[in-house]
């Protein structure tokens, strides 16, 4: 075997893919390639490597994605600490994967690696590949600290337009003023989750629901016909989107003065929104991976793919690297960085939950 990680990961950091992962799969794809496999890349642009046992068995897969968000931070190593963009998000545990994927050889069962282009922005490769996998468990790889996270909160976007009818500003009352409408909707939202929400979930508490924006009217002496409120929903299970959406239009509708109506809409995407997920902490998967890391059991901090897979099967988030130290935000800001040893304790430790799953 000749993958080494941490020049795989410098080469994966200074590769820049926050505009086109292009340069990216093509170094992953060509890396997989010098490891002697024969990966394809699918119509979604998803990277896909597999090794089959020569039994029967679990089918474990490895994933994570190969984009960053905007702008490029140049590559910089200090000591162990590596910085630039990517390097704990998620190119730190993409490189702990591909390490152990490259390592593991299997006597039963398989092990995937399914890596996807588009987990920042609107999650295309990871929807391409729901129910294809057929997969017995998930490790995603994400920046845990080496903690392994069993549950994640969803994250829904959308918009209340509320409706009245415009009038003079100076006969207040033959219109109906949709700005004045928003006091009790925005009370409404606020008391959402006490009666209407899905209460508490056992690993990731109450779900919030907050306005984000605000807009309407058109002119100062005029009653305005039109008010437009944006909301942002971290949603915990068993909530879905549409049940979301269909639940909280009811309850705002209890609040609407006369002469006024609303809509509740999701933002368009062209993929499902990421809800929330929660896999069982006693899974032989979460049990083997915590035992292996040593690392805490927990939720993940941020909404991520792994909602995806884990309509299917048993799904941990998992690799070095942390979201926000105590000095602030790490993951996604400019002083993004990683610790090597960590990368190496990441690809220790998903290692050892292959060998002893799969061997």
């Amino acid at each position: 075997m000749t993958f080494d990680i941490e020049s795989f990961h410098e080469r994966a950091v200074t590769t820049q893919s926050h505009e086109s992962v292009a340069a990216m799969r093509s170094l992953l794809v060509e890396t997989l390639q010098n490891e002697g496999f024969e990966p394809t890349v699918d119509a979604a642009g998803n990277v896909l490597a597999t090794r089959d046992g020569n039994g029967p068995g679990p089918h474990l897969v490895l994933n994570t994605h190969i984009d960053t968000v905007p702008p490029h931070v140049p590559h910089e190593r200090d000591g162990e600490i590596v910085r630039g963009r990517g390097s704990c998000d998620a190119k730190g545990p993409l490189a702990a994967l591909l390490s152990a994927f490259v390592a593991v050889e299997p006597e039963r069962g398989a092990v995937t690696l399914a890596i996807t282009p588009d987990e920042e922005v609107h999650s295309t490769g990871a929807a391409a590949l729901r129910g294809r996998l057929d997969a017995d468990g998930f490790i995603i790889g994400e920046p845990t600290g080496l903690d392994v996270c069993t549950a994640a909160r969803g994250r829904f976007e959308g918009s209340i337009t509320i409706s009245g009818t415009s009038a003079h500003a100076a006969e207040p009352e033959s219109g109906d003023n949709a700005i004045a409408a928003a006091a009790p909707i925005l009370d409404g939202l606020a008391s959402y989750d006490e009666s209407g929400g899905p209460g508490e979930h056992e690993q990731l508490g109450r779900p919030s629901l907050v306005p984000t924006l605000i807009e309407g009217g058109e002119a100062p002496n005029q009653i305005p016909a039109e008010c437009r409120l944006t909301f942002d929903r971290r949603s915990v299970p068993p909530e879905t989107a549409e049940g979301f959406r269909s639940g909280l239009s009811e309850w705002l509708r209890r609040r609407l003065p006369e002469g006024v109506d609303l809509s509740v809409a999701l933002s368009d995407r062209e993929t499902p929104f990421l809800e929330a997920f929660a896999t069982d902490p006693d899974e032989t998967l979460v049990e083997t991976l915590a035992a292996e890391s040593g690392g805490a059991v927990r939720p993940f901090g941020a909404a991520t793919e792994a909602s995806y897979f884990a309509e299917e099967a048993p799904t941990v988030v998992f690799g070095p690297g942390v979201l926000a130290d105590e000095t602030g935000a790490v993951a996604h800001s400019e002083r993004e960085y990683v610790r090597l040893p960590e990368v190496h304790a990441a690809a220790e430790a998903v290692t050892g939950t292959l060998e002893s799953m799969l061997c």
